[in-house]
Protein backbone atom coordinates (compact mmCIF):
# COMPACT_ATOMS: atom_id res chain seq x y z
CA UNK A 1 0.00 0.00 0.00
CA UNK A 2 1.31 3.83 -0.89
CA UNK A 3 0.47 6.68 0.88
CA UNK A 4 -0.21 10.02 -0.30
CA UNK A 5 0.19 13.56 1.40
CA UNK A 6 -3.22 15.58 1.90
CA UNK A 7 -1.08 18.48 0.45
CA UNK A 8 -0.48 16.63 -2.67
CA UNK A 9 3.39 17.33 -3.72
CA UNK A 10 5.07 14.63 -1.81
CA UNK A 11 6.54 11.57 -3.11
CA UNK A 12 4.49 8.64 -2.91
CA UNK A 13 5.15 6.64 0.53
CA UNK A 14 5.27 3.44 2.08
CA UNK A 15 3.81 1.83 5.09
CA UNK A 16 7.23 2.32 6.19
CA UNK A 17 7.92 5.29 5.68
CA UNK A 18 4.97 7.09 6.75
CA UNK A 19 5.37 5.54 9.70
CA UNK A 20 8.61 6.73 10.01
CA UNK A 21 8.62 9.96 8.64
CA UNK A 22 5.08 10.86 10.27
CA UNK A 23 4.36 14.21 8.20
CA UNK A 24 5.39 14.46 4.90
CA UNK A 25 8.11 16.32 2.91
CA UNK A 26 5.01 19.06 1.85
CA UNK A 27 4.04 19.44 5.66
CA UNK A 28 0.93 17.34 4.61
CA UNK A 29 -0.73 14.02 6.60
CA UNK A 30 -0.33 11.02 5.19
CA UNK A 31 -3.54 9.21 3.45
CA UNK A 32 -3.45 5.36 2.36
CA UNK A 33 -4.02 5.29 -1.55
CA UNK A 34 -6.92 2.71 -1.39
CA UNK A 35 -9.73 1.97 1.40
CA UNK A 36 -10.43 -1.68 1.05
CA UNK A 37 -13.86 -2.42 1.90
CA UNK A 38 -14.32 -5.34 4.27
CA UNK A 39 -16.90 -8.58 2.94
CA UNK A 40 -20.52 -8.63 3.60
CA UNK A 41 -19.76 -12.17 5.56
CA UNK A 42 -17.71 -9.96 7.74
CA UNK A 43 -20.51 -7.92 8.98
CA UNK A 44 -23.08 -10.45 8.79
CA UNK A 45 -21.12 -12.50 11.33
CA UNK A 46 -19.55 -9.31 13.10
CA UNK A 47 -21.26 -10.17 16.72
CA UNK A 48 -19.84 -13.80 16.85
CA UNK A 49 -16.43 -12.37 16.95
CA UNK A 50 -13.85 -11.52 19.68
CA UNK A 51 -11.85 -8.23 19.95
CA UNK A 52 -9.11 -9.60 18.89
CA UNK A 53 -10.42 -11.20 15.70
CA UNK A 54 -12.42 -7.71 14.54
CA UNK A 55 -9.20 -5.96 15.18
CA UNK A 56 -7.06 -8.41 12.76
CA UNK A 57 -9.11 -8.05 9.90
CA UNK A 58 -9.37 -4.40 10.33
CA UNK A 59 -5.45 -4.18 10.31
CA UNK A 60 -5.12 -6.77 7.68
CA UNK A 61 -6.93 -4.66 5.36
CA UNK A 62 -4.96 -1.86 6.59
CA UNK A 63 -1.43 -3.19 6.64
CA UNK A 64 -1.78 -6.84 4.84
CA UNK A 65 0.35 -6.03 1.89
CA UNK A 66 3.23 -4.44 3.98
CA UNK A 67 3.28 -6.66 7.34
CA UNK A 68 3.34 -10.38 7.46
CA UNK A 69 0.13 -12.43 8.90
CA UNK A 70 1.60 -13.61 11.68
CA UNK A 71 3.47 -10.63 12.49
CA UNK A 72 0.36 -8.81 12.32
CA UNK A 73 -1.58 -10.77 14.44
CA UNK A 74 0.79 -10.81 17.19
CA UNK A 75 1.11 -6.70 17.10
CA UNK A 76 -3.04 -6.53 17.22
CA UNK A 77 -3.09 -9.61 19.89
CA UNK A 78 -0.19 -7.80 22.14
CA UNK A 79 -2.13 -4.04 21.91
CA UNK A 80 -5.10 -5.38 22.56
CA UNK A 81 -4.44 -6.79 26.19
CA UNK A 82 -7.78 -5.40 27.75
CA UNK A 83 -11.37 -5.47 27.01
CA UNK A 84 -13.47 -2.42 25.42
CA UNK A 85 -16.41 -2.96 26.93
CA UNK A 86 -19.80 -1.10 26.01
CA UNK A 87 -22.14 -0.46 28.73
CA UNK A 88 -24.96 0.34 28.79
CA UNK A 89 -25.82 3.97 31.09
CA UNK A 90 -29.92 4.56 30.19
CA UNK A 91 -31.86 3.38 27.57
CA UNK A 92 -30.64 3.22 23.78
CA UNK A 93 -27.51 4.74 25.33
CA UNK A 94 -24.15 2.97 25.93
CA UNK A 95 -20.43 3.74 27.00
CA UNK A 96 -17.63 2.46 24.52
CA UNK A 97 -15.20 2.28 27.78
CA UNK A 98 -11.74 2.81 26.93
CA UNK A 99 -9.73 3.35 30.00
CA UNK A 100 -8.93 -0.10 30.56
CA UNK A 101 -5.36 -0.27 28.94
CA UNK A 102 -2.42 0.43 30.93
CA UNK A 103 -3.01 4.44 30.95
CA UNK A 104 -6.40 4.14 31.14
CA UNK A 105 -7.21 6.33 28.09
CA UNK A 106 -8.44 5.28 24.54
CA UNK A 107 -5.21 6.77 23.18
CA UNK A 108 -3.21 3.15 24.81
CA UNK A 109 -5.29 1.66 21.66
CA UNK A 110 -3.19 3.64 19.06
CA UNK A 111 0.08 4.41 21.15
CA UNK A 112 0.77 0.73 21.85
CA UNK A 113 0.07 -0.42 18.26
CA UNK A 114 1.86 2.22 16.49
CA UNK A 115 4.96 1.28 19.14
CA UNK A 116 4.91 -2.39 18.15
CA UNK A 117 4.60 -1.66 14.40
CA UNK A 118 7.56 0.73 14.59
CA UNK A 119 9.75 -2.00 16.52
CA UNK A 120 8.65 -3.96 13.79
CA UNK A 121 10.33 -2.19 11.07
CA UNK A 122 12.91 -1.15 12.71
CA UNK A 123 13.92 -5.13 13.26
CA UNK A 124 13.44 -6.11 9.67
CA UNK A 125 15.72 -3.80 8.88
CA UNK A 126 18.54 -4.37 11.39
CA UNK A 127 19.26 -0.50 11.93
CA UNK A 128 21.49 1.08 14.19
CA UNK A 129 20.37 4.35 13.62
CA UNK A 130 18.39 5.49 16.98
CA UNK A 131 14.62 6.79 16.35
CA UNK A 132 13.28 9.36 18.34
CA UNK A 133 9.84 9.82 18.39
CA UNK A 134 8.08 13.36 19.09
CA UNK A 135 4.49 13.65 20.67
CA UNK A 136 2.68 16.79 21.58
CA UNK A 137 0.31 15.96 24.26
CA UNK A 138 -2.93 17.72 25.76
CA UNK A 139 -3.48 15.17 28.37
CA UNK A 140 -3.38 11.58 27.28
CA UNK A 141 -1.46 11.09 24.59
CA UNK A 142 1.72 11.63 26.52
CA UNK A 143 1.20 8.82 29.10
CA UNK A 144 -0.16 6.47 26.71
CA UNK A 145 2.79 6.97 23.62
CA UNK A 146 5.27 7.33 26.79
CA UNK A 147 4.24 4.27 28.16
CA UNK A 148 3.65 1.82 24.76
CA UNK A 149 7.12 3.18 24.05
CA UNK A 150 8.82 2.29 27.22
CA UNK A 151 11.69 0.35 27.19
CA UNK A 152 11.61 -0.37 23.90
CA UNK A 153 15.28 -0.62 22.40
CA UNK A 154 16.24 1.73 19.42
CA UNK A 155 13.94 3.77 20.34
CA UNK A 156 13.78 7.54 22.39
CA UNK A 157 10.43 9.74 23.01
CA UNK A 158 10.51 13.02 24.00
CA UNK A 159 6.63 14.37 24.94
CA UNK A 160 5.94 18.09 24.96
CA UNK A 161 3.01 19.31 27.12
CA UNK A 162 1.72 22.94 28.02
CA UNK A 163 2.87 24.38 31.59
CA UNK A 164 -0.06 24.26 33.98
CA UNK A 165 -2.39 22.59 31.06
CA UNK A 166 -2.67 18.95 32.11
CA UNK A 167 -4.37 17.36 35.23
CA UNK A 168 -1.52 16.42 37.33
CA UNK A 169 -2.33 12.54 36.92
CA UNK A 170 -1.88 12.90 33.52
CA UNK A 171 0.85 14.64 33.73
CA UNK A 172 2.56 11.70 36.26
CA UNK A 173 2.28 9.15 33.72
CA UNK A 174 4.90 10.61 31.22
CA UNK A 175 7.25 12.40 33.72
CA UNK A 176 8.41 10.12 35.93
CA UNK A 177 8.88 7.37 33.55
CA UNK A 178 12.88 7.59 33.05
CA UNK A 179 14.84 5.59 30.57
CA UNK A 180 13.94 6.36 27.20
CA UNK A 181 11.33 8.76 27.82
CA UNK A 182 12.00 12.73 27.91
CA UNK A 183 9.17 15.18 29.03
CA UNK A 184 9.41 18.63 28.22
CA UNK A 185 7.14 21.33 30.07
CA UNK A 186 6.19 24.25 27.23
CA UNK A 187 5.52 27.32 28.22
CA UNK A 188 2.49 27.40 26.55
CA UNK A 189 -0.61 25.48 24.83
CA UNK A 190 -0.92 22.40 23.60
CA UNK A 191 -0.95 24.69 19.71
CA UNK A 192 2.43 25.44 20.60
CA UNK A 193 3.68 22.25 21.78
CA UNK A 194 2.05 20.69 18.59
CA UNK A 195 3.22 23.45 16.58
CA UNK A 196 7.27 22.50 17.85
CA UNK A 197 6.55 18.75 16.58
CA UNK A 198 6.01 19.77 13.03
CA UNK A 199 8.88 22.46 12.88
CA UNK A 200 11.15 19.93 13.51
CA UNK A 201 10.19 17.86 11.02
CA UNK A 202 10.45 20.40 8.47
CA UNK A 203 13.80 21.90 9.72
CA UNK A 204 16.84 20.52 7.53
CA UNK A 205 19.38 20.93 10.47
CA UNK A 206 17.43 18.40 12.42
CA UNK A 207 16.02 15.88 9.81
CA UNK A 208 19.85 15.37 8.58
CA UNK A 209 21.04 14.66 11.88
CA UNK A 210 18.26 12.49 13.58
CA UNK A 211 15.99 10.18 12.61
CA UNK A 212 12.17 11.69 13.78
CA UNK A 213 9.02 10.35 13.61
CA UNK A 214 5.48 11.82 15.51
CA UNK A 215 3.41 9.56 17.45
CA UNK A 216 0.29 12.01 18.07
CA UNK A 217 -2.35 11.42 15.74
CA UNK A 218 -0.77 12.77 12.57
CA UNK A 219 0.85 9.17 12.01
CA UNK A 220 -0.70 6.48 9.97
CA UNK A 221 -0.08 4.32 12.80
CA UNK A 222 -1.43 5.89 15.67
CA UNK A 223 -4.82 6.75 14.12
CA UNK A 224 -5.76 4.11 11.89
CA UNK A 225 -6.05 1.61 14.66
CA UNK A 226 -8.33 3.27 16.60
CA UNK A 227 -10.97 2.34 13.93
CA UNK A 228 -10.95 -1.22 15.76
CA UNK A 229 -12.72 -0.23 18.67
CA UNK A 230 -15.97 1.37 16.13
CA UNK A 231 -16.02 -2.10 14.95
CA UNK A 232 -16.07 -3.87 17.72
CA UNK A 233 -18.64 -1.39 19.48
CA UNK A 234 -20.90 -2.30 16.26
CA UNK A 235 -20.41 -6.10 17.21
CA UNK A 236 -21.43 -5.47 20.83
CA UNK A 237 -24.81 -3.38 20.24
CA UNK A 238 -25.65 -5.52 16.71
CA UNK A 239 -27.90 -7.50 18.13
CA UNK A 240 -30.32 -4.97 19.23
CA UNK A 241 -31.68 -4.47 15.95
CA UNK A 242 -31.30 -0.57 15.54
CA UNK A 243 -29.46 1.94 13.54
CA UNK A 244 -26.03 2.94 15.65
CA UNK A 245 -24.85 6.71 15.72
CA UNK A 246 -21.49 6.98 16.86
CA UNK A 247 -20.66 10.20 19.18
CA UNK A 248 -16.87 11.06 19.41
CA UNK A 249 -15.52 13.76 22.17
CA UNK A 250 -13.21 15.54 19.65
CA UNK A 251 -9.81 17.54 19.96
CA UNK A 252 -7.24 16.89 17.38
CA UNK A 253 -10.02 14.72 15.32
CA UNK A 254 -7.76 11.85 14.82
CA UNK A 255 -10.68 9.25 17.11
CA UNK A 256 -13.09 10.47 14.57
CA UNK A 257 -11.12 10.72 11.77
CA UNK A 258 -10.57 6.77 12.31
CA UNK A 259 -14.10 6.05 12.46
CA UNK A 260 -14.96 7.34 9.04
CA UNK A 261 -12.15 5.41 7.57
CA UNK A 262 -14.10 2.61 9.40
CA UNK A 263 -17.44 3.81 7.52
CA UNK A 264 -15.65 3.60 4.11
CA UNK A 265 -14.57 -0.23 4.91
CA UNK A 266 -18.59 -1.09 5.47
CA UNK A 267 -18.83 -0.65 8.84
CA UNK A 268 -22.73 0.30 9.46
CA UNK A 269 -22.76 2.85 11.81
CA UNK A 270 -25.30 5.75 10.68
CA UNK A 271 -24.07 8.89 11.12
CA UNK A 272 -21.44 10.46 13.38
CA UNK A 273 -21.43 13.23 15.95
CA UNK A 274 -18.65 14.93 17.12
CA UNK A 275 -18.82 16.42 20.43
CA UNK A 276 -16.49 19.60 21.41
CA UNK A 277 -15.68 21.76 24.39
CA UNK A 278 -15.67 25.34 23.71
CA UNK A 279 -13.04 25.13 21.08
CA UNK A 280 -15.45 25.21 18.61
CA UNK A 281 -13.42 24.97 15.42
CA UNK A 282 -15.10 22.24 13.57
CA UNK A 283 -18.47 22.53 14.85
CA UNK A 284 -18.14 26.41 13.44
CA UNK A 285 -17.29 24.81 9.98
CA UNK A 286 -19.88 22.35 10.01
CA UNK A 287 -22.23 25.37 10.24
CA UNK A 288 -21.12 27.28 8.00
CA UNK A 289 -18.70 25.69 5.52
CA UNK A 290 -15.35 27.68 6.53
CA UNK A 291 -12.62 26.31 8.83
CA UNK A 292 -11.19 29.41 11.27
CA UNK A 293 -8.66 27.95 13.25
CA UNK A 294 -7.50 29.94 16.00
CA UNK A 295 -5.65 29.68 19.64
CA UNK A 296 -7.25 27.22 22.03
CA UNK A 297 -8.80 27.77 25.54
CA UNK A 298 -8.16 25.83 28.34
CA UNK A 299 -11.06 24.12 29.18
CA UNK A 300 -12.02 21.50 32.33
CA UNK A 301 -11.88 18.85 28.96
CA UNK A 302 -8.63 19.12 28.47
CA UNK A 303 -7.56 16.42 26.58
CA UNK A 304 -9.82 18.33 23.97
CA UNK A 305 -7.99 22.14 23.85
CA UNK A 306 -7.01 21.99 20.45
CA UNK A 307 -7.71 25.14 18.06
CA UNK A 308 -6.35 23.94 14.78
CA UNK A 309 -7.20 20.11 14.86
CA UNK A 310 -4.59 18.39 12.36
CA UNK A 311 -7.07 15.83 10.89
CA UNK A 312 -9.49 18.28 9.62
CA UNK A 313 -7.03 17.56 7.06
CA UNK A 314 -7.60 14.13 6.71
CA UNK A 315 -11.36 14.17 6.85
CA UNK A 316 -11.32 17.19 4.64
CA UNK A 317 -9.28 15.00 2.31
CA UNK A 318 -11.28 11.66 2.51
CA UNK A 319 -14.83 13.66 1.61
CA UNK A 320 -13.08 15.64 -1.19
CA UNK A 321 -13.10 18.63 -0.21
CA UNK A 322 -16.96 18.64 0.29
CA UNK A 323 -18.73 20.61 3.13
CA UNK A 324 -21.91 18.59 2.18
CA UNK A 325 -20.66 15.34 2.05
CA UNK A 326 -19.08 16.10 6.13
CA UNK A 327 -22.40 17.27 7.23
CA UNK A 328 -24.03 14.46 5.64
CA UNK A 329 -22.22 11.90 7.90
CA UNK A 330 -21.47 14.11 10.78
CA UNK A 331 -23.02 16.36 13.01
CA UNK A 332 -21.50 18.63 15.85
CA UNK A 333 -22.28 19.67 19.18
CA UNK A 334 -20.47 22.07 21.39
CA UNK A 335 -20.70 22.66 25.32
CA UNK A 336 -18.89 25.14 28.15
CA UNK A 337 -17.48 24.57 31.16
CA UNK A 338 -20.78 24.98 33.00
CA UNK A 339 -22.80 22.83 30.88
CA UNK A 340 -20.19 19.68 30.99
CA UNK A 341 -19.85 20.12 35.00
CA UNK A 342 -23.64 20.01 34.75
CA UNK A 343 -24.09 17.05 32.62
CA UNK A 344 -21.20 15.11 34.89
CA UNK A 345 -23.88 15.86 37.70
CA UNK A 346 -27.00 14.89 35.86
CA UNK A 347 -25.48 11.54 34.40
CA UNK A 348 -24.12 10.71 38.10
CA UNK A 349 -27.54 11.94 39.89
CA UNK A 350 -29.98 9.72 37.29
CA UNK A 351 -27.89 6.84 35.87
CA UNK A 352 -25.43 5.98 38.60
CA UNK A 353 -22.52 6.08 35.86
CA UNK A 354 -19.54 8.79 36.36
CA UNK A 355 -18.48 10.22 33.47
CA UNK A 356 -14.90 12.08 33.37
CA UNK A 357 -14.99 15.97 31.52
CA UNK A 358 -14.82 14.34 28.16
CA UNK A 359 -17.13 11.32 28.16
CA UNK A 360 -19.55 14.00 29.70
CA UNK A 361 -19.59 16.24 25.85
CA UNK A 362 -20.18 12.76 24.25
CA UNK A 363 -22.73 11.62 26.30
CA UNK A 364 -24.44 15.50 26.40
CA UNK A 365 -24.23 15.28 22.71
CA UNK A 366 -25.55 12.08 21.71
CA UNK A 367 -28.54 12.35 24.24
CA UNK A 368 -29.68 15.64 22.61
CA UNK A 369 -29.02 14.23 19.28
CA UNK A 370 -30.26 10.78 19.15
CA UNK A 371 -33.46 10.31 17.36
CA UNK A 372 -36.33 7.55 17.75
CA UNK A 373 -35.81 4.38 17.08
CA UNK A 374 -31.27 4.77 17.29
CA UNK A 375 -29.20 3.10 20.04
CA UNK A 376 -25.76 4.88 19.95
CA UNK A 377 -22.87 4.69 21.82
CA UNK A 378 -20.25 7.94 23.30
CA UNK A 379 -16.60 7.27 23.75
CA UNK A 380 -15.29 7.48 27.65
CA UNK A 381 -12.15 8.52 26.32
CA UNK A 382 -10.32 8.34 30.12
CA UNK A 383 -10.99 7.06 33.30
CA UNK A 384 -12.44 10.26 35.51
CA UNK A 385 -9.93 9.26 37.78
CA UNK A 386 -7.63 10.98 35.60
CA UNK A 387 -9.21 13.90 36.70
CA UNK A 388 -9.78 13.41 40.25
CA UNK A 389 -9.92 17.12 41.65
CA UNK A 390 -11.92 18.23 39.11
CA UNK A 391 -14.78 15.30 38.58
CA UNK A 392 -14.73 15.54 42.88
CA UNK A 393 -15.20 19.21 43.25
CA UNK A 394 -17.78 19.45 40.63
CA UNK A 395 -19.64 15.88 41.54
CA UNK A 396 -18.98 15.80 45.18
CA UNK A 397 -17.17 12.55 45.04
CA UNK A 398 -14.01 10.97 46.25
CA UNK A 399 -13.44 8.68 43.67
CA UNK A 400 -10.33 5.97 44.19
CA UNK A 401 -7.82 6.09 42.64
CA UNK A 402 -6.86 2.33 40.47
CA UNK A 403 -3.40 0.84 41.69
CA UNK A 404 -2.03 1.70 38.16
CA UNK A 405 -2.06 5.64 38.38
CA UNK A 406 -1.34 5.60 42.25
CA UNK A 407 1.60 4.04 40.70
CA UNK A 408 2.65 6.62 38.68
CA UNK A 409 2.21 9.08 41.37
CA UNK A 410 4.42 7.59 43.53
CA UNK A 411 7.20 8.49 41.27
CA UNK A 412 9.67 11.90 40.54
CA UNK A 413 9.06 14.30 38.34
CA UNK A 414 11.41 14.58 35.51
CA UNK A 415 10.91 17.20 32.92
CA UNK A 416 12.61 19.93 31.08
CA UNK A 417 11.19 23.13 30.96
CA UNK A 418 11.08 25.13 27.93
CA UNK A 419 9.61 28.08 25.62
CA UNK A 420 7.97 27.79 22.85
CA UNK A 421 10.68 29.32 20.67
CA UNK A 422 11.60 26.40 17.80
CA UNK A 423 15.13 27.74 18.11
CA UNK A 424 15.87 26.48 21.73
CA UNK A 425 13.69 23.27 21.34
CA UNK A 426 15.98 22.38 18.29
CA UNK A 427 19.29 23.01 20.15
CA UNK A 428 17.90 20.74 22.87
CA UNK A 429 17.27 17.74 20.28
CA UNK A 430 20.24 18.09 18.09
CA UNK A 431 22.19 18.34 21.84
CA UNK A 432 20.26 15.37 22.92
Amino acid sequence: MKYYSTNGKASLATLEQAVVNGLAQDRGLYMPERIKPLSQDFFDNIEHLGLHEIAYAVADSFFGEDVDAESLRKIVCDTLSFDIPAVRVKDNIYSLELFHGPTLAFKDVGARFMARLLQYFINREGRDEEVNVLVATSGDTGSAVANGFLGVEGIHVYVLYPKGKVSPIQECQFTTLGQNITAIEVDGVFDDCQALVKSAFMDEDLRASKRLTSANSINVARFLPQSFYYFYAYAQLKKLGKPVVACVPSGNFGNICSALFGKRMGLPISRFIAANNANDIFYNYLQSGVYTPRPSIQTIANAMDVGDPSNFARIYDLYGKSHAAIVADISGATYTDAQIAETMRQCLDTTGYQLDPHGACGYRALEEGLREGEVGFFLETAHPAKFKSVVDEICHTDIAIPERLQAFMNGTKQSVPMSKEFAEFKEFILRS
